[in-house]
């Protein structure tokens, strides 16, 4: 169910994904902590990439699963990409996440965490990004409870994306 802070889009072709995730990286926060959800090969890393883009990051973004966290500070703000596919809840806690979006020990910045529901602790305000296949290509849900999110949907309803 949807409500006022989350949206719901149909992304038809590439470009589009990639036109939503150029304009998250152009317009979210540092500080805020992106919860990616979906099966393998719904665009979490497209979407991640794009976001790289919008931040202006030039250097390759490619999926973390080997590397568990890829870390690219050279952005408008630092881009940290989690992949938590292959890890069990204990070998999460292990990395210490918290660390990242709370900027404790690196510079806060704009985390992307694919596979989420293996962290033991969310972080206390996040975007939840659900993607999944769809007849028209891609169905993408974004939602959120804190006035950050609350913009960002808002903005999002008046996008225009590339073909």
């Amino acid at each position: 169910m949807l409500n006022s802070s989350s949206i719901a889009l149909e992304l038809a072709t590439l470009a589009q994904t990639q036109s939503l995730g150029v304009y998250l990286g152009q317009t979210l926060d540092t500080g805020t902590v992106l919860l990616l959800e979906g099966d393998l090969g719904s665009g979490k890393t497209t979407l991640v990439q794009a976001i790289g883009a919008g931040l202006g990051i030039t250097e390759a973004i490619v999926s973390p699963t080997f590397a568990l966290v890829q870390e690219y500070p050279e952005g408008r703000v630092p881009l940290y990409h989690f992949d938590l596919y292959r890890l069990s809840s204990p070998e999460v806690e292990e990395l210490h996440p918290e660390l990242y979006w709370e900027g404790l020990e690196v510079p806060l910045g704009i985390v992307a965490i694919e596979w989420p529901m293996r962290l033991v602790e969310q972080p206390q305000s996040f975007i939840q990004i659900a993607l999944t296949h769809s007849e028209q290509g891609r169905k993408v849900v974004i939602s959120g409870s804190d006035s950050a999110s609350s913009s960002l949907i808002e903005g999002l309803r008046n996008f225009q994306f590339a073909d």
